[in-house]
């Protein structure tokens, strides 16, 4: 039953896990009946038109997994599903992780409840490390349960419900156990391509110079990050002292902090939608969960173009990369050259 979204083995982690899991697949709706229903709501029945509609694309034009997940649907009556807890070093980037049955080591926590999360993450931080808290909009069980659309999944444009089921059904059709960061980049790059594909078909132009921009400032976003990191990671490999490495670094998250300001003033000509991420508090934590999602991303979507577009055979030659032993994987992933 160790299905969720991170692990722990304590018996009552696993128990709010099933509790939060069970409580959402005892709600589901299928989609096609409320759909037709003349009770449901005009603005959720023309999403979930829209997100039917993605879900067809998803198997036809993605070969992506054909199953009964995103068929359903729930109302779960807050912002966010899950809520992600990250932790680190005080003076390291590498995440702390946690292990289970089935799916492996992750580099965080998932809990159903803000509460539980808050108290996870206080109880990280008297251990001594740097804490991040996440919400979650969407999640996989990697084909295991019929996963449903939840509101949390249609509360933005259709490119956003598109990316969502995208990258959750890329997570059933290959995962590699203890390695979130080729997982997580893997999803990301199919939900990139398949958005880009889903919004040209779809004949959206003006969604697609949307996404477009939307993607190149996600990539100026990680491009600063990874300044930051390498800069931290210096830092940490120095022969200072603790309060000199605590001072060094403050002042790179400082410098983290002045470089977006610029970046968002001029480049972003004033684009704000970072601002929440920049203004709440950044440490080692929030840096390592920011790059898991992000930094093997390039690589993939290089493969994705030598495989000429053609998912099937990107797919293919990802399987092979994914069994390659942990240590060469990524630098597989990094150097290639032709989709075989």
């Amino acid at each position: 039953m160790a299905f969720a979204v991170a692990g722990c083995t304590s018996i009552s982690y696993y128990a709010q896990s099933l509790e939060g899991h069970v409580e959402i697949m005892a709600a589901r709706r299928n989609v096609g009946k409320l759909i037709r229903d003349p009770s449901t709501p005009k603005p959720l029945r023309a999403k979930l038109a829209s997100a039917a509609a993605i879900r067809r694309f998803a198997t036809d034009e993605l070969a992506l997994p054909d199953n009964s997940s995103y068929r359903s649907y729930v109302d779960i009556g807050r912002d966010n599903v899950t809520y992600a807890v990250f932790a680190a070093p005080q003076f390291s980037l590498a995440p702390v992780t946690w292990c289970f049955p089935v799916f492996g080591c992750v580099p965080y926590r998932g809990y159903f409840s803000r509460k539980s999360a808050t108290e996870s993450a206080a109880e990280l931080q008297r251990q001594g490390l740097d804490v991040y808290v996440s919400g979650v909009t969407a999640y996989s069980t990697l084909g295991w349960f019929s996963d449903p659309l939840l509101s949390t999944m249609l509360r933005h444009d259709d490119a956003y419900i598109a990316s969502l089921v995208f990258h959750e059904l890329a997570h059933q059709k290959i995962y590699v156990n203890n390695d979130s960061a080729f997982n997580e980049a893997f999803a990301v790059s199919v939900e990139t391509s398949g958005a880009r594909k889903w919004l040209r078909a779809a004949g959206n132009r003006a969604g697609l110079r949307r996404y477009e921009a939307n993607r190149k400032r996600s990539a100026d976003f990680l491009t600063l990050i990874a300044k930051t990191r390498d800069e931290l990671r210096q830092v940490y490999g120095s022969p200072r002292t603790p309060e000199q490495m605590a001072a060094a670094k403050d002042a790179a998250i400082d410098r983290l902090r002045m470089r977006y300001r610029h970046m968002r003033d001029k480049r972003w000509a004033g684009y704000r939608g970072y601002d929440a991420w920049f203004d709440s508090p950044i440490n080692n934590a929030k840096l390592a969960a920011t790059a898991v999602y992000g930094e093997q991303v390039p690589a993939f979507l290089h493969l994705f173009d030598l495989c000429s577009g053609d998912y099937p055979r990107f797919y293919a030659s990802v399987r092979r990369i994914a069994a390659l032993p942990a240590a060469s994987r990524a630098e597989a992933l990094k150097t290639a050259a032709t989709c075989n």
